[in-house]
């Protein structure tokens, strides 16, 4: 059992966290900006509503990114927004891959960690390799975590997953779906355990897994989430001709579940690679190509 003062001064922190960070808090997304880091380019699994395809500049979805950045020019990223802006608060990665399917993701976190270790830094994964690499996270100054659960049973995540690819391995159908469910609750189990800040994003897929999402609300509330995001599917890839739910069907199944666990409601589905406060995403490749101009210009005088 941890000593009660070590508790107390986790839940000071996580408390802080709640406050000011812009995916917790509605309010907070008023106020504080952040930073997503477009590193992690490898995927672990197939999601049968994803496109891999991910260089665009004038499309706005999870996993669209203008290009993939070094860890040193992640940090460099950083550094040029921070220096501009007082009210960056979050650095996050959260593709376009999966995060923990790329080491690029913790060298990235422990540099940016290391020279502002006032920000905080957290992930958006899928969870398949949370159980594993969940020591790095916390060692790389992450802390907060986003896991993207879409199902409860595997008869459901069948439906969702194409395969996943587990330590070398390449799993399809059914026992790939108990792979991912098995590790996507165990590492929520863990991350909670650890301290960490967890929210729980959940696609609703109309005639999928709709029946299923207050089940998924009920089990991570029991388990110690702190917030459950319900999305639109955005139809695509093998989902292309499926319904996109209403604005309705979402505020509806939110109700459901808010009974188990908080909801987010001020969501943007933000692109792999969004910058500043939600809804007003800047051109960081713009600011980062001027900063540069600036720079060779001052050089130069």
């Amino acid at each position: 059992m941890q000593p009660l003062g070590t508790v107390h001064s986790k839940a000071r922190r996580n408390s802080d966290i709640l406050k000011t960070h812009p995916c917790f808090s509605e309010e907070a997304h008023r106020k504080f900006g952040r930073i997503h880091l477009p590193v992690a380019q490898a995927c672990n699994i197939q999601c049968r509503y994803c496109i891999r395809k991910y260089d665009c500049a004038n499309e706005s979805r999870p996993g669209i990114t203008s290009r993939v950045l070094t860890p040193s020019e992640a940090l460099e990223r950083v550094r040029l927004v921070v220096d501009r802006n007082d009210n960056i608060s979050v650095i996050g990665i959260a593709g376009p891959g999966d995060p923990l399917a790329n080491d690029a993701t913790f060298e990235t976190m422990t540099a940016i960690h290391r020279e502002f270790p006032e920000l905080v830094l957290c992930i958006s994964t899928n969870g398949l390799a949370l159980p594993d690499r969940l020591e790095e996270l916390m060692r790389s100054g992450v802390r907060s975590i986003t896991i993207t659960i879409n199902a409860v049973t595997p008869g459901v995540a069948e439906k969702i997953y194409s395969w996943v690819s587990c330590k070398g391995k390449k799993y399809m159908g059914k026992e790939a779906a108990h792979r991912i469910v098995s590790n996507q609750w165990r590492g929520l189990i863990n991350a909670v355990d650890a301290g960490f800040i967890v929210k729980v994003n959940t696609v609703l897929i109309p005639g999928v897994n709709d029946a299923e999402i207050p089940l998924i609300a009920w089990h991570a509330g029991e388990r110690g989430a702190d917030i459950m995001n319900i999305m639109p599917l955005i139809p695509q890839a093998e989902f292309e001709g499926r319904e996109r739910p209403s604005h309705e069907m979402i505020t509806k199944k939110r109700a459901e579940c808010e009974k188990h666990l908080p909801q987010m409601t001020h969501c943007r589905q933000c692109r792999a690679d969004a910058c500043g406060i939600l809804g007003e995403d800047r051109d960081m490749e713009l600011e980062m190509l001027n900063a540069r101009i600036g720079e060779e210009y001052c050089e130069m005088v």
